[in-house]
């Protein structure tokens, strides 16, 4: 076992603290993972508001990239040294989607069996099975994916989670591809990732909708052709103005809320597809749309997990398109602080101010 420094949420709405927290030796088929760099997601704020669960105290931190430092028994994917993501949908391999070829469906996903604990033993909760905001954490050795170690661990470590789910929202689950229009409502981190994932797939228009001009001139840095300040404009009638009258191919909605996924069901071509990806709430419903035209419109509606994305077959794909040059992780990264300023990270997020704060240890 082992003692190290990490943020933790102990209570709904309180500052989060840092703590001294136990790291169990890795059990069998589990990894401790030397955590290089950390990115601060809206999950980590909505843990720490009690918008996940109850489960208190957490250990918060999941969009993470670093070392290996030891392994348990019968680990043979990963070994010490190894430069790892770390993925919060380690793969069952034995599920029924697993079973038929769907891994990145899988029903059955893995974390560490051993529990991280406080220093009086309260076992923690960590942030979607990782808990990295920690200078060392325990995950089931499936939660991490060897790439390049070459790589940006600040930026690596973003394919984690927000990136990941957005350039896999457009690629995976849009099957966005060369020639296709794409709309993207939204333009936080995961919306700035559906973009750069467009335009990585030859999308011959990807127009950018939010209300924050700010965002928008980050959005057509991230490969936006056009942006459309939805404050000002209707963003249904100008995503059709901008696609000769008909809609977009695909709409991808990564915001979450009623209104924005009417917008994106409207915003699309006749037999289009709308990808959600933005998180709703327990208490949203689905907006007030006539059923004969979600008869009538055809096409697709899709929920898109975490991208749809298979981390051993993405996250090397994606770090060697970066490794490249062909895919701007580093573009995400709008600052590095340090375990100390999370409380405040949390703060520019909510204000808009920044893509990624990225904890670099």
């Amino acid at each position: 076992m082992q003692q190290v420094r990490a943020v933790v949420a102990k209570a709904k709405n309180a500052p989060v603290s840092i703590e001294t927290i136990n790291v169990p030796d890795p059990g069998p088929g589990e990894a401790v993972v030397k955590v290089q760099a950390c990115g601060v997601c809206h999950t980590d704020l909505h843990y720490r508001e009690g918008g996940i669960n109850d489960e208190f105290p957490f250990l918060l931190g999941h969009e993470a990239a670093g070392v290996v430092e030891s392994v348990g028994e019968g680990v043979d994917t990963v070994a010490p040294g190894d430069f790892v993501i770390l993925n919060w949908r380690a793969v069952c391999g034995r599920c029924r989607a697993c079973e038929r070829g769907e891994s990145w469906y899988c029903f059955d996903t893995h974390n560490a069996a051993r529990k991280m604990t406080l220093e009086d033993g309260t076992e923690l909760t960590p942030a979607l099975g990782i808990g990295a905001f920690a200078e060392k954490t325990l995950v089931h050795a499936g939660q991490c994916t060897k790439v390049d170690p070459q790589a940006s661990p600040a930026a690596a470590g973003l394919l984690g989670c927000g990136v990941m789910a957005g350039i896999g929202a457009a690629i995976n689950t849009g099957a966005v591809g060369r020639g296709k229009s794409v709309a993207v409502i939204g333009c936080g981190g995961v919306g700035n990732a559906a973009i750069a994932g467009s335009a990585l797939a030859g999308a011959s228009r990807v127009i950018a909708v939010d209300l924050d001009d700010r965002k928008l001139r980050l959005a057509e840095k991230m490969g936006a052709t056009h942006t459309v300040n939805s404050r000002e404009t209707d963003p249904v009638e100008e995503i059709r103005r901008l696609t000769g009258g008909f809609g977009a191919d695909v709409v991808i909605d990564a915001v979450g809320r009623p209104e924005t996924y009417q917008q994106a069901f409207y915003a699309r071509d006749l037999a289009g597809t709308v990808v959600l990806v933005g998180v709703p709430t327990p208490d949203m419903k689905l907006p007030d749309i006539p059923l004969i035209d979600v008869f009538g419109r055809g096409g697709a509606l899709k929920s898109s997990w975490y991208g749809d994305c298979l981390p051993s077959r993405d996250f090397p794909m994606l770090i060697d398109l970066y490794r490249q040059g062909r895919l701007d992780l580093d573009a995400f990264v709008s600052e590095r602080i340090g375990l100390d300023d999370i409380e405040a990270a949390f703060d520019r997020m909510r204000e808009g101010d920044v893509l990624r704060s990225v904890v670099v240890l």
